[in-house]
């Protein structure tokens, strides 16, 4: 099984009647404040051991795939403008390079070697922090 190709507590959903579908999102949605609550001391750690590599001169690396890797691109392209950081202290990587960001490249996920690729051309170092993104609750390796 590729990684996108995990059942769905949501499949069909093009069978599915408008009202019910959007019920179903806001559902969904409602979830996240609680495991987001629930997460806060772990994200607390992160934040803080992120900190310190960044004072230290590190970066931060957001990898993702699909609609995730477009999203830690976003951010990443945000933070300059929004915090007052150099462009280069949060870098976003996307499976499929470049030409993800607009189209899909399907299966560029699932090459387990090419994030490494990607990660080699900014000289990463212990001073880095990586931070994977995923939609899924796929294990990570």
């Amino acid at each position: 099984m590729t990684t996108t190709e995990a059942s769905s507590l949501h499949d069909h959903l093009d069978k599915m009647e408008v009202a019910d579908l959007l019920s179903r999102i806001n559902r969904e949605d409602s979830t996240v404040p609680a495991a987001v609550e629930k997460a806060i001391p772990h994200i607390e750690r992160l934040v803080k051991a992120i900190v310190t590599k960044m004072k230290a001169g590190g970066r931060l690396f957001y990898i993702g795939a699909g609609t995730s890797g477009r999203l830690g691109i976003l951010d990443a392209s945000e933070i300059p403008p929004t915090y007052g950081v150099s462009h280069g202290m949060v870098i976003g990587l996307i499976a499929g390079g470049d030409k993800a960001i607009r189209s899909a490249v399907e299966n560029a996920e699932d090459d387990e070697q090419q994030a490494w690729k990607d990660l080699e051309a900014f000289s990463i170092n212990q001073n880095d922090a990586l931070i994977g993104i995923a939609a899924s609750a796929a294990p990570l390796m």
